[in-house]
């Protein structure tokens, strides 16, 4: 599979010359499989650009999965060109949670006053799929979720095909269980041996503790997660909203420097707009 990242950034876009190398669009992740699917996790702004790809390729056919609800996982999706061609299908399965809830989340975007358009107006034809709380399949591709530790929840995501996995960890907080999140084991047991792991990684120690149980991990307790399981590639993610490109450096050098330190093999690497890697 090939994976790619339309935007890593946390909780509001950035733009300006300090977020260059990095980018500034929110979270947006591409799959495209042996099967010739693609599939996207989540609507952040990253997917206005995404769309734009898509028509140029005239792909049409899309699969759509969210870990959560937040507006920066949400924000772009009224920008996707493709809502608004009659050619384009998209399949959206219920996650993060059962029933009807994805449905009454996008419906709730498209709406006024939030937004002009509704979603009762949109051209793509958009059907719903059964999704979490199990596992499921989309072509040479399953997919198996797991709880997000979260203000309010959510479900992160093992993509795997031919016996290699990509692992989704946006929003997922190492060092406090939220309600319906898990332990530190648990996390550990389902990343276990991963060929790339994409891990919220938004704080650094000192700025942690005055934000524990924001639903978000600080970097160094990514990197021992990473560690212990025997990961292969780490993509440091969530990327703080003010970290700037120069500060987001030091953090992967110290990152690289604990890692040296501890005499394991493990690629790591903050992850930016447009990254591509193929599992």
């Amino acid at each position: 599979m090939i994976v790619k990242s339309w935007g890593s950034r946390g909780s509001i876009p950035v733009s300006g010359k300090e977020y260059v190398k990095y980018g500034g669009d929110t979270t947006c992740i591409e799959i495209r499989t042996e099967s010739d699917d693609i599939i996207i996790v989540d609507a952040g702004t990253g997917i206005k650009r995404l769309g734009k790809k898509l028509v140029s390729e005239k792909r049409f056919n899309y699969h759509l999965i969210f870990t959560h609800a937040h507006w920066d996982h949400l924000m772009g999706l009224p920008f996707f060109k493709p809502l608004y061609m009659y050619e384009t299908n998209i399949k959206a399965y219920r996650c993060p949670f059962p029933g009807d809830y994805v449905e009454n989340m996008i419906s709730r975007v498209m709406k006024p006053p939030y937004f002009p358009i509704r979603y009762d107006d949109l051209r793509a034809n958009i059907t719903f799929q059964k999704g979490c709380p199990d596992g499921f399949e989309i072509g040479s591709v399953t997919v198996t979720p797991i709880k997000l530790s979260h203000p309010g929840s959510g479900s992160g995501y093992k993509f795997t095909e031919n016996g290699k996995s990509f692992i989704f960890l946006t929003d997922n907080e190492l060092g406090y269980i939220h309600d319906g999140g898990l332990s530190y084991d648990d996390y550990l047991e389902f990343v276990a041996g991963a060929d790339l792991l994409f891990h919220d990684a938004e704080y650094t120690p000192e700025e942690y503790g005055t934000q524990i149980d924001w639903g978000h991990s600080v970097y160094t307790d990514v990197i021992s997660l990473a560690l212990s399981a025997g990961v292969k590639k780490l993509g440091l993610f969530h990327l703080n909203q003010d970290r700037t490109d120069s500060q987001m450096d030091e953090i992967l050098a110290d990152s690289l420097r604990i890692i040296k330190e501890s005499g394991k093999n493990l690629e790591c690497f903050a992850v930016s707009c447009d990254m591509t890697f193929t599992v």
